[in-house]
């Protein structure tokens, strides 16, 4: 008990904690080979690091782990090998060794933010020589915990998860805040990842008040983004006001909608500061979260499981027994729930008007005036909105988007097969419009339900063929981040625009940019100390002097 005191009150893993393996092998002495499996440096190697993980098993040491590929011969050489000790005591040990890792990364959570820059730095220090190489996955809309995330991560959690799987960038995407982008773009540079900042609202698009966009039964309202925000804007700034706009509106919405339900359910009712607020490090809750509440409330009201369904029955208009069957799948009760009683026809549903969202002319400026781009969102090509993509992104780009966000993975992955064939082909038709007029193809999962995948499979039957134009976006929006942050060269700005005469000619400097290796802290570094133009000379000739994945204008 001692021991794991001592664990606790030095902020370390303790060994007695659960978690789950990750695919990290610390450097006591073995390399990984091609086989993925794991050999000893020197005649001394293998001894030195089964007792190196005995020893960390032990002790408030460095944490280690590894891949769930080589559990089992790590396990047999500490068996057979080490004399002394039975087969159950040593399997013990391993795996106190694993949980060790994934108590560190669930640190990484943590609503402190300095908890969270500590443990980062902790893990990439014991892990860093074990981390694979850059890879070809991608993921830059991901939601975190600052909106809502399904695995509740922070932005710290979201760049070692992409670091610690190869990734080769991953972007940030929160709702209505830029609360994590300094910490995500900072843990970039720990990890040596791409990293990019994007922001995601609801907007009211006047010329299309009467049209369903892609906000699913909502005409006249759109999910709109801006990408590649270099920093968060100054206080006092019209900029900062408008963000804090962003923020007092989803406000607004969100706890007018906790008056509606608490009416409709008054037994659970809920005190929106205290249940929901409470549930966000930086008090910017998402109709999730309110789902997530009531949940927990109802839960916590009628504790006994045939209660809670008894209770649900009724607004939920469904028998006790098919509640007690929702309440075994927490998915698929958030679902339920927040389609019967948050969406169209919901009680607690308040239908689009001007007066709720922000007018589509006006998200668009602030964007540009944060020196971001404006980036169109695309939802599955199956509104009338999106009928044309091409006459869509045209109109878009009259009002001055430049980008087109996509999230592949509801564009094909359909059980229907009528309903699959058809986002399929609407996928395709939204790709070669954006490739004719230019918009650079930003992609990523979301991650804000859970089953989500991590990342898209660019190699599949359906993605393959995108592939190249996936990764000429993400290089595109990591030259954007670059630029706009290090040499006040934002995509839209007079300096870029004066810089290249050709819209196709400035998308290929942005995007050679993003393919130059990751920022790391002494590099970022050196870029602020050269200041913007000199930095911008910087990365010219580092683009002169590093060999260039074959990129072509868009």
């Amino acid at each position: 008990m001692a021991g794991r005191e001592q664990h606790r009150q030095r902020n370390l893993p303790c060994c007695d904690t659960g978690g789950s393996a990750t695919n990290i092998i610390p450097d006591f002495g073995f390399e990984r080979r091609p086989d993925n499996n794991v050999s000893p440096r020197g005649a001394r190697g293998e001894r030195q690091y089964i007792w190196g993980w005995l020893r960390l098993a032990d002790s408030a040491g460095t944490p280690g782990n590894v891949g769930l590929e080589v559990v089992p011969e790590l396990i047999s050489a500490i068996v057979w090998r080490c004399s002394g000790a039975s087969r159950a005591a040593q399997k013990k040990r391993v795996h106190h060794c694993m949980r060790g890792i994934s108590e560190w990364e669930e640190q990484l959570n943590s609503f402190d933010i300095e908890e969270r820059r500590e443990v980062l730095r902790r893990l990439f220090s014991a892990c860093k020589s074990a981390l694979p190489g850059e890879g070809s996955n991608l993921n830059l809309h991901c939601h975190s915990f600052f909106s809502f995330n399904a695995h509740g991560w922070s932005p710290s959690r979201i760049a070692w998860e992409a670091r610690k799987a190869g990734w080769y960038a991953a972007g940030l995407c929160d709702f209505d805040v830029l609360d994590g982008l300094e910490e995500f773009l900072s843990a970039g540079l720990v990890l040596g990842l791409r990293a990019v900042v994007h922001i995601e609202t609801r907007v009211f698009d006047t010329d299309r008040e009467n049209v369903e966009i892609n906000s699913p039964g909502e005409p006249g309202v759109a999910y709109i983004m801006g990408a590649g925000f270099p920093r968060i804007p100054a206080d006092t700034t019209p900029e900062a006001r408008q963000l804090a706009e962003l923020r007092r509106r989803a406000t607004e919405r969100n706890a007018a909608m906790v008056q509606r339900i608490n009416a409709l359910l008054p037994r659970i009712a809920l005190d929106y500061e205290q249940d929901v607020v409470s549930l966000t490090p930086g008090g910017n809750p998402t109709e999730r979260h309110i789902v997530r509440a009531y949940i927990r409330k109802s839960r916590d009201v009628f504790q006994q499981p045939d209660r809670v369904a008894s209770f649900w029955a009724e607004p939920l208009e469904c028998p006790p027994e098919e509640v007690l069957d929702l309440l075994a799948d927490p998915v698929l009760l958030e679902e339920t729930i927040r389609t019967r009683l948050f969406k169209r026809g919901g009680p607690g549903y308040e239908p689009p008007s001007p007066r709720l969202f922000p007018p589509i002319r006006e998200f668009i400026g602030w964007v540009k005036a944060c020196h971001a781009i404006p980036m169109a969102a695309w939802l599955d090509g199956t509104s009338a909105g999106e009928a044309d993509p091409e006459e869509l992104l045209e109109s878009l780009r009259s009002l001055g988007l430049s980008a087109l966000n996509i999230i592949p993975e509801r564009n094909w992955n359909v059980k229907d097969p009528t309903l699959r064939i058809r986002k399929i082909a609407n996928l395709d038709a939204v790709v070669k419009a954006a490739q004719r007029l230019h918009f650079p193809v930003n992609i990523g999962t979301e991650m804000n339900k859970p089953g989500l995948p991590m990342v898209d499979d660019l190699t599949g039957v359906v993605l393959r063929k995108y592939r190249d134009t996936f990764m000429r976006g993400a290089r595109f929006m990591i030259g954007q981040s670059v630029l706009a942050r290090y040499a006040g060269m934002a995509f839209d700005s007079d300096k870029a625009q004066g810089g290249f005469p050709s819209h196709t000619q400035r998308i290929e400097f942005f995007e050679q940019v993003g393919a130059l290796p990751p920022l790391t802290e002494e590099r970022a570094a050196q870029l602020l100390d050269l200041g913007e133009e000199r930095a911008l000379a910087h990365l010219r000739a580092e683009i002169a002097q590093t060999p260039q994945t074959s990129v072509s204008a868009t």
